[in-house]
């Protein structure tokens, strides 16, 4: 009944109350019960991660009234999963604006369906256009595959998701790309990460692989488990398509929080600098007594990078010591490779790992050091090598294995890289290791060495041991012939040799070294490196 006092509700009103409805709907993802299984897997729900992932939560969701398109309708015309599995949406992730991915697992098991994928091509666009970063939270089984489907439906669908890829490599180094592995990805969102930038991944949770155990069962009769096949351990110990394993789902979604913090929103742009505390000038003795007194003894280069970078602000987790973001620490460890901050700028560490195999590069570590400079040469953030390398591993293992192709990853990336080099170079400095750990031929911006540094084809003992055939064929030497020839040898690779011949820029007390890469930072901050027109360099894949 109406009156005066209480007017019929007007069309807008009634069409604004059922668009409230329908949005609480669309949040209810697959129902209470999908999302209750999804919490006792230990993992978010796709708009629970996204809650997180946006600065206070906040964001404008794109198609979120989308459902399935043709495939699997039921008679009714009823089936109309929400948001069709998928939630796309942009919002502020450190004042930045990013566009994000979140695949719905309570929503058929998180598979592509035709409009979500619409959703996604469409949000690459803004992405494309805006120039912001892309994110995917990854909780998918891959394509969808509907009972109900008809012939015509999923080759269509295969068609359009088929954009995804080409897409993918058009965003690449256009702006940055993260795809973090909080569940399974199968098939069609396998190849996701394979093309990201960096994937972290939940640790016995996230999962990738081009079929699920199933399919591979049925096609090759092997059983084996989801984990087992392509598990977080897998692919970031052993293949390296992970970047980091990450202990929880919203320890994850902090992680691709601190990683964009590091980045510009696209490759036009400086990366940001922050505010920072750490005085530049900071010198610290117990670097004097990091390294040990034969230079064929291991010392752990994490605590020499951890004296130099920023140390983390107060209330962080890395309060008062040297904060960084380890990129792929379980693969290739040979080589470090991180993102940190000197003077609050971004910078990528590359450093040689004296304990684990004493440095030396092999086909995982050149490979790992090869993506993370292209990745930081893409976006403008300077890179700083430190360097104690024993060349090369050789052998009939890692040359049946490719290794000169591997190491030519590295060197084609180094070489063509255009940003700020700073080149310390610690201990060793042998063979085309010190060409790819950025040598005086490879255009660092400031090239300096410590008082250990050697800078040699090859160490004394190995030289020892040829000098020694050539002068006494297969007989051993006296000891005291080969100590006498292992003395002229030092003397020869002494590192003041090398600066004698303005080989280095300086030879450097120990103590000034972050003050020194922080002058090379400022010396090349405005670097403009040219190079010959081509459509691109051809790299040795």
């Amino acid at each position: 009944m109406t009156t005066a006092e209480n007017p019929p509700e007007s069309l807008l009103r009634r069409l604004v109350k059922d668009l409230e409805e329908r949005r609480v709907a669309i949040k209810r993802l697959g129902g209470e019960d999908k999302i209750a299984r999804q919490h006792a897997r230990n993992k978010l729900t796709c708009r629970e991660r996204l809650d997180r992932f946006y600065d206070d939560g906040l964001y404008f969701e794109i198609g979120a009234h989308g459902t399935q398109m043709g495939l699997a309708s039921g008679p009714s015309g009823d089936d109309k999963p929400p948001a069709d599995g998928v939630v796309t949406a942009f919002g502020r992730v450190g004042g930045k604006i990013v566009c994000a991915v979140a695949y719905d697992f309570t929503i058929k098991g998180g598979s592509i369906g035709q409009t979500g994928e619409e959703k996604v091509t469409r949000l690459r666009s803004m992405a494309l256009t805006g120039r912001h970063p892309m994110v995917w939270f990854i909780d998918s089984a891959g394509a969808r595959i509907d009972p109900g489907s008809s012939h015509a439906d999923a080759i269509s669908q295969f068609a359009g998701t088929g954009f995804l890829f080409r897409e993918q490599v058009t965003l690449s180094g256009v702006v940055p790309q993260v795809a973090a592995m909080v569940g399974p990805g199968a098939a069609g969102t396998a190849y996701i990460p394979g093309l990201a930038d960096f994937v972290p991944m939940v640790k016995g949770i996230g999962s990738l692989a081009l079929a699920g155990p199933a399919l591979v069962k049925a096609v090759t009769g092997q059983d084996i488990g989801e984990q087992e096949l392509g598990g977080s351990k897998v692919h970031c110990e052993v293949s390296g398509v992970g970047d980091c394993e990450v202990p929880s789902d919203g320890e994850c979604v902090e992680l691709v929080r601190k990683y964009l913090s590091y980045f510009p929103s696209h490759c036009e742009e400086a990366p940001p600098v922050l505010p920072v505390t750490d005085p530049i000038d900071r010198r610290d003795d117990a670097i004097l007594d990091l390294l040990p007194d034969s230079n064929r003894k291991p010392y752990d280069m994490y605590k020499l990078i951890k004296m130099l970078v920023d140390k983390g602000p107060a209330g962080s987790p890395s309060e008062g010591v040297g904060d960084i973001l380890d990129i792929k620490p379980r693969f290739g460890r040979s080589l470090i490779t991180c993102l940190a901050r000197i003077g609050g700028k971004s910078v990528g560490i590359v450093a040689n790992q004296p304990m684990h195999m004493g440095g030396i590069l092999e086909n995982d570590s050149a490979d790992k050091g090869a993506h993370f400079i292209q990745i930081c040469d893409a976006f403008n953030i300077p890179l700083v090598f430190l360097q104690d390398v024993p060349g090369f591993m050789v052998g009939s293992k890692v040359e049946h294995a490719g290794i000169i192709r591997h190491g030519a990853k590295m060197l084609h990336v180094m070489s063509a890289a255009t940003v700020p080099k700073i080149t310390v170079v610690v201990r060793k400095g042998y063979g085309a290791g010190y060409y790819v750990m950025c040598g005086r031929a490879y255009e660092p911006d400031l090239i300096v060495a410590w008082p250990t540094a050697e800078i040699s084809v090859m160490g004394a003992e190995g030289m020892v041991g040829i000098a020694a055939r050539k002068l006494f064929g297969d007989t051993e030497p006296p000891p005291e012939v080969k100590e006498g020839i292992l003395k002229e040898i030092r003397g020869r690779i002494d590192i003041y040799k090398s600066a004698g011949w303005a080989y280095i820029d300086d030879v450097i007390d120990p103590r000034d070294t972050r003050r020194v890469i922080a002058w090379g930072l400022e010396l090349s901050a405005h670097k403009q490196a040219l190079r010959p027109h081509k459509k691109h360099g051809v790299i040795p894949v």
